[in-house]
């Protein structure tokens, strides 16, 4: 496992730069027997199974680089998602009847997931569950918060840096802002622009703020929320979703942690994940190894034995889905 998640991790994958990870898996698995179906932004292990596995091949740009202690993996995608890839891998040696799918560009617009169900809709592709592999230290989200982007040009008043009091400030007025945002939703502000160096009070301000909106909540609702915002300049929402809470997708990932003897814990995901993409179509859960919060910095890291084990429930989940196969009368929600 630590050789495979150390050749992975060192083909370096940044987004729209996946070519080189992604004929590695395709190779791979057609070296295992797989027929690979393949669009411009994902591959895909052909099946005529109701379950897909799915994950990402692309990571943000590389910060640091691999390393292992015996106990964790360190370096960039280590995590998110390397770990899932090289469980899927692994698991694909012994013979899946499952769908696996690998998407491009995660990171960026998603359009690995997009592609892969408008393959699906033109009936290229088959499935009706999907569990979507990112870091949830192996505890199951059943829960997946929405998200949008919001961008504001705060507008001030410019006049010179000596006499703030004739102006106003915008860096100040997005300071203001700021807090309101916390005040009024669950938003995080991840870039801010404005100022110059030429001593003058400044007149514009950009902020980006990353909002996530609760399962349950309608997003037009949240949206609406906004039209105070006018009052400080312009703002442009963009890629805005819908959260959503899993199906009957649940219950089948846990019979199979349990068959692989890991305890199933339950979660919520916060973050952007291609299961915003596939839930329409999919009944879709997000599941897998490691931990979210050290994801897109330095300290990213993993747990050798977590990848091991998403290797065992998979191979659990693969046994579940043989049985169900084999006893049509049952499903493999269902109990023995």
């Amino acid at each position: 496992m630590i050789m495979l998640l150390k050749k992975i991790a060192e083909i370096e994958s940044p987004s729209g730069k996946e070519e080189k990870l992604r004929e590695f898996v395709r190779t791979y698995l057609g070296n295992l027997g797989y027929d690979v179906l393949e669009g411009d932004h994902f591959l895909a292990t052909k099946s005529s199974s109701r379950m897909i596995v799915a994950t990402h091949l692309d990571t943000v740009s590389v910060k640091a680089p691999f390393s292992t202690d015996g106990v964790y993996a360190y370096g960039t995608g280590v995590c998110d998602a390397k770990a899932s890839i090289a469980a899927m891998l692994e698991a694909a040696e012994s013979g899946l009847d499952f769908t696996l799918a690998f998407f491009c560009d995660e990171e960026e617009g998603g359009k690995g997931s997009k592609e892969f169900v408008e393959f699906w809709r033109q009936g290229e592709l088959e499935g009706e569950m999907a569990i979507v592999m990112e870091p949830t230290d192996l505890r199951i989200a059943s829960k997946h918060y929405g998200s949008f982007d919001l961008t504001v040009e705060v507008l001030g008043e410019a006049c010179h840096g000596s006499m703030p009091e004739m102006g106003v400030n915008a860096i100040e007025r997005a300071c203001e802002l700021m807090a309101s945002m916390k005040r009024r939703f669950r938003a995080t502000p991840l870039k801010i622009e404005g100022g110059s160096d030429e001593y003058v009070i400044p007149s514009k301000c950009y902020v980006k703020f990353d909002i996530l909106v609760e399962p349950g909540t309608k997003l037009e609702d949240c949206i609406k929320e906004l039209e105070f915002l006018r009052d400080y300049g312009n703002f442009e929402v963009s890629d805005a979703y819908e959260g959503f809470e899993s199906g009957r997708v649940v219950t089948v990932l846990e019979r199979a942690m349990e068959k692989a003897g890991v305890e199933p814990t339950h979660t919520v995901m916060r973050s952007w994940t291609d299961a915003l993409n596939l839930k329409d179509r999919f009944d879709t859960v997000v599941w897998g190894p490691g931990e979210m919060h050290c994801c897109h910095t330095e300290r990213e890291k993993v747990k050798l034995e977590d990848i091991e084990k998403a290797r065992d429930v998979l191979l659990a989940l693969n046994d579940l889905i043989k049985s169900a196969g084999e006893h049509h009368h049952k499903g493999f929600g269902e109990p023995e």
